[in-house]
């Protein structure tokens, strides 16, 4: 808490001082549509020595971009289809993460937005990232276009002062009307460089995340995904919180446990037990519920980090395992969870399990993880290093802020790639997608045309899906 409040005054002191840049400023300073520019000459020669320098190599790194951009351009395209058809079609799931498609990239949006489950966004990240990003994506465009022979005009940083002065972007300022002179594919080349710079750079940082994860995390304790429940029929449940209950329906049951943190059900002469928060997560069948079973963990309430059993570490699910088998059904222990920072012990009787009586029991379960889908492996790629459901803990102080930090400039980077190879207009994808159709039809006219087709479908759908949003949350 204490680093938030130092946060957000730097954020304040970056908006006084950045207001106060720009109306010195203010003369040097260009409106073009939404962003304010300010204009420099600031590493111009740096870009030609670099593109002039390294002609062969850069020859050659721009048939990778071009196949990048186009591999990047069918990834995002596959992407967004997904996200339509969840959208349009899959209400329950939208429902559940409550998201809308549409979601700006700003400092602490993980508070501001509910269930992103993501590390906090700090205004610092946020500023450190997006000069990366930026600076990367606008020289490789630079260095690329002084490679093909296209003059470097201006750089810069830019402006959207509507949202007050602190999103920034970079510029590099081409001379357009040479650029258009040349091949196809040297445009493209120019055109994808940026797209090429952010995924170098999300691979580079992405290396850095891996090592330093190696040495600045530990395993600590056990990480357990949900309580162990069971299928149990709507029409056999006989009472709910001790009230004798009949003629149930998902909603009556939702209304009934609405406010409450953990009811009681009984069911062909069984207890089980659940929480608002589990119910509302499944999907309206009309036939049956998911219950947790009647075990000692969810009835302690336990917390989903166990560190310690009667004082012995565990790491891993199976150290966890091997631990409790060492004990009865009955018989009692101390086991010590993590919560927020700080260490909490429970006191539970062990249960016996239903498969096996013989066996101790405490009722948590492993969820398994699954890969299915672009947006599931992209997710679990930035994690794949770590063996499931172990807590690791930072061995020193700065290490979480600085993994976090990591992370989120790894997923911006490699984002901003994929995005920006959307084939509308306002992304370099755009005229990317414009000079491939040109370069297939041969027609200028036919290529504006296709252009203007691609972005206007864009923008509809990206309306409906926000319309269908809107309809699934507040309908």
């Amino acid at each position: 808490m204490n680093f938030i409040i130092y946060d957000i005054a730097l954020l304040v002191l970056f908006v006084v001082f950045t207001s106060i840049f720009l109306y010195i400023k203010r003369r040097n300073l260009k409106k073009e549509g939404l962003l304010l520019l300010y204009k420099t000459s600031w590493g111009i020669k740096l870009i030609n020595r670099i593109g002039k320098k390294y002609e062969k190599l850069l020859n050659v790194l721009s048939w990778i971009s071009v196949i990048l951009g186009f591999a990047l351009m069918i990834g995002v395209l596959y992407l967004f289809g997904k996200i339509i058809w969840i959208y349009l079609f899959q209400s329950q799931i939208v429902k559940m993460i409550k998201i809308p498609p549409i979601t700006p990239l700003i400092p602490y949006i993980d508070k501001i937005v509910p269930n992103l489950h993501l590390p906090t966004f700090y205004f610092i990240y946020w500023i450190i990232i997006i000069a990366i990003v930026a600076v990367f994506h606008e020289f490789a465009h630079g260095i690329f276009a002084v490679n093909k022979k296209v003059k470097i005009k201006t750089t810069g940083f830019g402006f959207f002062p509507f949202f007050l002065p602190i999103f920034l972007a970079a510029f590099v300022e081409l001379d357009e009307k040479r650029l258009e002179k040349k091949k196809i594919f040297s445009q493209m080349s120019v055109l994808s460089a940026g797209t090429f710079a952010n995924l170098l750079t999300a691979i580079f940082f992405f290396g850095i995340l891996l090592l330093f994860f190696s040495f600045a995390f530990a395993p600590s304790g056990v990480v357990f995904d949900t309580y162990t429940y069971s299928v149990v029929g709507i029409s056999t449940i006989s009472s709910i919180n001790n009230v004798n209950v009949g003629n149930l329906s998902y909603e009556k049951i939702l209304s009934i446990v609405n406010g409450t943190e953990l009811s009681k059900f009984k069911a062909n002469n069984t207890e089980y037990f659940i929480t608002e928060n589990f119910l509302e997560k499944q999907t309206n069948n009309g036939e049956y519920i998911l219950l947790y079973d009647d075990a000692p963990a969810i009835k302690a309430n336990l917390s989903n980090v166990i560190v310690k059993i009667n004082g012995v570490k565990v790491n891993s699910k199976e150290e966890l395992g091997d631990e409790l088998l060492k004990y009865s059904p009955g018989d009692k222990v101390l086991i010590t969870t993590l919560e927020d920072g700080a260490f909490r012990d429970y006191e539970i009787v062990l249960g016996q399990n239903p498969e096996d009586k013989e066996i101790p029991y405490i009722g948590i379960g492993f969820m398994e993880q699954s890969s299915s889908g672009l947006l599931a492996k992209i997710s679990g790629l930035f994690s794949y290093f770590k063996k499931p459901n172990v807590y690791y803990a930072p061995t020193f102080g700065a290490a979480e802020f600085i993994y976090n930090l990591l992370w989120w400039l790894v997923l911006i980077s490699f984002t901003v790639a994929l995005v920006n190879m959307l084939p509308v207009g306002i992304f370099d994808g755009g005229r990317f997608f414009y000079l491939t159709i040109l370069a297939i039809t041969k027609s200028k006219e036919k290529a504006k045309k296709m252009f203007s087709f691609v972005t206007y479908l864009f923008l509809f759908l990206l309306l409906l899906i926000m319309i269908f949003w809107v309809i699934n949350i507040f309908g």
